[in-house]
This record gives C-alpha cells, structure tokens and sequence, in this order.
C-alpha cells in the first residue's frame, strides 16, 4: 500500500472519531452541518475540479470523479459538523470570529502539508488562501443554515 493510500485511510479512521467528540445533545445539529456542508463541498470541489485549479493524482473512484471523496464528502463535512455542535453560541464576537479562524487555520495547514507532501492533493491555479477563505464562507454558511433551520422547526414545534 502507497504511503498516499495509507494517509487516506488514516484520515477516514481520524474523521469518523470527531464523532466522540460530538456532545449527544448537539448531535442533530452535527447532523445537518454534516449533511449541509456535504452539499456544497460536493459542489464546489467538483467546480475547482473542473476549472483546472485543483487536482487530486490520488483519489477513490478515480475512474468516476476527479474530485476526493474522502476530503470533500467526509472530511470537512464531519469536522463542520464537529464545528457546529461546538459553536461558543454565548460567547463574545471576538470568540467567535477566533473560532472560525482556528478550524480554518488547521485545516489550510494539514491541506497544504498534504498538498506539499504527498500525491493527494495538486495546487494548479490555487493557493492557500483560498482553501482558507472557501473554508470560512462555507463554516459561515452551514452555521447560518443551521440556526435558521432550528429556527424554523422550533416554531412549528411550537
């Protein structure tokens, strides 16, 4: 086995035990960021595919899609929905937008030390900014997505 196909496999052991760190009252919530956030990760990883920015020489269903189901369909759904169950919900602006920043920080370091380091991931016209910044506006948006869906099923709870 490649060394490329033994960090993938290393990534979906990591991946499935965020679910630990979930808090069982939260779960439901992890749930649709996870599901939210597969959506447009799908979307966009396929787009960025497809433009020619990012390439992904080693990948699952290679003779399927261009794009990393691992990193675009597990990945960073699991860990937006780690994101979302752990949100500081009462805690000042300044936290949150350092929250933010944290999750998109470490995960822009992994990728680029992936990216630097093995065949998973190939910058063409890309850089890490922008993993950064797509990162940022899709934890923004799930978030939003989330507390409008939660929302919404409160009041016809209600």
């Amino acid at each position: 086995m490649s060394r490329e196909w033994m960090i993938l496999v290393a990534v979906w052991v990591t991946a499935f035990s965020l679910f630990f760190f979930i808090p069982r009252k939260a779960f439901r919530l992890a749930q649709l960021a996870i599901l939210f956030k597969q959506l447009i990760t799908w979307i966009i990883g396929l787009v960025v595919v497809e433009l020619g920015l990012i390439e992904y020489p080693v990948r699952e269903f290679a003779s399927e899609n261009r794009s990393s189901f691992t990193f675009e369909y597990l990945v960073y759904p699991i860990v937006c929905g780690l994101f979302n169950a752990r949100y500081p919900e009462n805690r000042s602006l300044g936290f949150k937008l350092l929250y933010y920043c944290s999750y998109c920080s470490v995960i822009t370091v992994i990728e680029l030390l992936i990216e630097i380091n093995t065949d998973l991931i190939r910058y063409l016209h890309w850089n890490w900014y922008w993993t950064w910044i797509t990162l940022f506006a899709t934890f923004l948006m799930s978030r939003k997505f989330c507390k409008w869906y939660f929302s919404i099923s409160k009041i016809a709870s209600d």
